[in-house]
């Protein structure tokens, strides 16, 4: 629904700028294949229009302010529970992302609310202990577990006890379609690929932070050294973490200039320095002996809390809330420990399975 276009005043009288002065500037600003706040398909559930805010603003308000944007501070990115300052966790991770998706989309004159909301929301779904986490319960659950529908289920279900977020149906496609997986391709416009620029655009982003930090904390970490790096890599995308985020921004600005935004792409001999890099990162880095054996852990972890909190009606009520009958058992299980931090996973963990010291009195 519209606002009555009428325009509010403060203390003093001064007229305040609405949502219609901000989408008017969409339409001047933007480039023609930008998503316009005005032509957004709506949500899930009508609602009347902020009238100092754009829907996409909104959204990306609802998505800052909602109780799993807070809990990503302290879920892994790669290591996991990390007590190192410094490592990227799932929420520096996000505003990472969301930092080189603005200056794309910025650059290519797209709809950068749009690109904001998108980012800041497209990990809500994420497990505790990371991808690790996520293989665990996609082997665990009926019908597996993906963390970008769950990201969708997050914002769609679970927020503000039940009633979600009620998100735009563009911010909600760019949620779904954000992640490739291993084997999934970086060039948008294939399948699984967002329906526009600006989700195209995270889709993009998300792969440039987490090949630089994840590189930048592995060194931090001691696993590799600059030296292991492929030289043809480094060549390509420079020895810092600053100059690989410019190489591959500027990059996709150029290729997607080039082909007259039909998608956001990546020139062909740096989707190849890309895909090198991936591949030395899964081999030396995310499939290693050692994160293996923290995984390791970290599936004993989720296994062992899921089937108790699936055979034990009186901690699921405790730790979850009540039974709900339409709702299958496995789904309100996995959606709590989805929901969890790692230290939460941990703590609840060493309170249900490890013995208690015993004191004397």
């Amino acid at each position: 629904m519209r606002s009555n276009g009428k325009v509010l005043k403060d203390g003093v009288g001064a007229e305040i700028f609405l949502r219609d002065f901000l989408e008017e500037r969409e339409e001047l600003f933007l480039h023609p294949r930008a998503q316009k706040a005005r032509y957004t398909l709506g949500r899930l559930h009508a609602e009347e229009e902020c009238p100092l805010r754009t829907c996409y603003q909104r959204d990306r308000d609802r998505i800052v302010h909602s109780k799993a944007f807070r809990r990503l501070k302290h879920k892994t990115q790669v290591f996991i529970s990390p007590t190192g300052d410094h490592y990227r966790t799932r929420l520096t991770h996000t505003l990472e992302v969301s930092q080189i998706a603005r200056t794309i989309g910025r650059a290519l004159r797209l709809n950068e609310d749009l690109i904001e909301a998108i980012s800041l929301g497209h990990d809500l779904g994420h497990t505790p202990f990371g991808h690790g986490g996520e293989r665990v319960l996609n082997e665990l659950m009926p019908g597996g577990f993906k963390h970008w529908e769950q990201s969708l289920r997050v914002v769609d279900v679970l927020e503000k006890g039940g009633r979600g977020l009620n998100l735009t149906h563009e911010v909600r496609d760019g949620i779904l379609h954000h992640s490739k997986g291993r084997w999934g391709t970086i060039v948008s416009g294939r399948s699984r690929s967002p329906k526009t620029l600006e989700g195209q655009v995270v889709r993009v982003a998300d792969i440039i932070a987490y090949l630089s930090h994840d590189l930048d904390d592995a060194m931090r970490a001691g696993m590799i050294n600059e030296n292991d790096v492929p030289e043809q890599i480094r060549k390509k995308l420079g020895n810092r973490h600053s100059e690989r985020i410019h190489s591959l921004v500027a990059d996709v600005i150029r290729a997607s200039m080039e082909c007259g935004l039909e998608s956001i792409m990546l020139g062909d001999e740096m989707l190849h320095c890309v895909n090198e890099l991936r591949e030395f990162l899964f081999e030396r880095v995310y499939e290693s002996p050692f994160l293996r054996s923290e995984i390791d852990k970290a599936r004993k972890v989720i296994e062992d809390l899921l089937n108790l909190l699936m055979k034990d009606d009186d901690l699921f009520v405790m730790e979850i809330g009540p039974i709900k009958p339409e709702v299958p058992r496995e789904r309100q299980v996995c959606d709590y420990i989805a929901g969890m931090t790692d230290r939460y996973a941990l703590e609840l963990y060493k309170k249900l399975f490890l013995p208690k010291p015993w004191m004397k009195l």
